[in-house]
C-alpha cells in the first residue's frame, strides 16, 4: 500500500509510520519541524519525508501527489496541535493557529486523497481526533472544539463517499503519554485518568484501520465515561467541569 500520514514526525502518526514501514508498505510523512523530518530521513531511508505545514493546502498538495503519482491507499490526518487553554483564556492567533492545523488541516488533507482515490474507486481516509470532541461544556478549551468539528467532518465525508469504495475511519483516543502531552502538563502527565502508553494507542488505532471501522474511541474505562457523562444535562456537565477546575486550582 501506499499510505501518506500529516503530523507523521510524532505521536501516534509516527508510530502508525514505523509499523507500516515493518510490513512493507510505502509510507510517506509530513511534519512542520525540518529537525525533525531531517532526523527522521536519517533514521528510516526508505521513508519519504516532506517538510509541509498542513495549512498550506497548495504544499500538502504537491507533496501528496509527488508520493502519490496517482495511487494513494491511504491518508491519516495526524497532524494537530494541543493547546491546554479555556477557550476564555486564549488569545486569537492561538485560535486561529488550531483551527487552521487541526479542522482545516485534516480538511485539506481528506480533498486532496479524495481526489486520487476517487477515479480508482478505491481508499481509506483516517483521521486522528480526540475524545476531548465528544463532549460540549462551557468553557470547553479550542482544541476540544475543533476536534468536536472534526468529528462531524468525518461523518460528512463518510456519508459521502459511501459506495465508492473509499472507507472512513475516525480514531479517538483518549490522554495518550506522548512528548507533547508532557511538554504540555510536565510531571502532572502521570495524573491523567486511564493514561495510555503511545505503544498501546499505535496498536489500536492499527487494528481499527486494518478493520476499516467506522470510528474507534479509547480507552474502554474513558470510552464508558464519556458515555455516561453526554446523557446528562448540559448544564450537570458544565457543573462537573467547573468543580474539576476548582480543585485544580486548590
Amino acid at each position: 500500500m501506499k499510505i501518506f500520514i500529516t503530523g507523521g514526525s510524532s505521536g501516534i502518526g509516527l508510530g502508525l509510520a514505523k509499523k507500516y514501514l515493518e510490513q512493507k508498505h510505502e509510507v510517506a510523512v509530513c511534519g512542520r519541524s525540518e529537525e525533525k523530518i531531517k532526523k527522521l530521513q536519517e533514521r528510516f531511508p526508505e521513508l519519504k519525508t516532506y517538510k509541509v505545514d498542513v495549512k498550506d493546502k497548495l504544499a500538502l498538495k504537491r507533496a501528496v501527489e509527488d508520493f502519490a503519482e496517482e495511487e494513494l491507499d491511504m491518508m491519516i490526518a495526524g497532524a494537530g496541535v494541543y493547546y491546554g487553554n479555556l477557550s476564555k483564556e486564549l488569545d486569537q492567533e492561538g485560535c486561529i493557529h488550531s483551527l487552521d492545523t487541526n479542522l482545516a488541516g485534516v480538511l485539506h488533507a481528506f480533498e486532496i486523497a479524495r481526489d486520487i482515490m476517487l477515479p480508482r474507486k478505491q481508499g481509506h481516509l483516517v483521521v486522528i481526533s480526540s475524545i476531548a470532541g465528544l463532549l460540549e461544556y462551557r468553557d470547553a478549551s479550542v482544541y476540544s472544539k475543533s476536534k468536536r468539528a472534526v468529528n462531524y467532518l468525518c461523518e460528512a465525508y463518510r456519508e459521502a463517499l459511501r459506495g465508492t469504495g473509499i472507507y472512513v475511519t475516525n480514531i479517538l483516543p483518549g490522554y495518550i503519554a506522548t512528548r507533547r502531552l508532557y511538554d504540555v502538563n510536565g510531571e502532572t502527565m502521570r495524573k491523567k485518568p486511564f493514561l495510555l502508553s503511545e505503544e498501546e494507542a499505535v496498536n489500536i488505532s492499527m487494528q481499527a484501520i486494518t478493520e476499516k471501522r467506522e470510528r474507534i474511541i479509547f480507552p474502554r474505562r474513558m470510552k464508558i465515561a464519556v458515555s455516561i457523562l453526554s446523557k446528562f444535562p448540559k448544564s450537570v456537565i458544565n457543573f462537573l467541569f467547573l468543580l474539576t477546575e476548582k480543585r485544580k486550582a486548590m
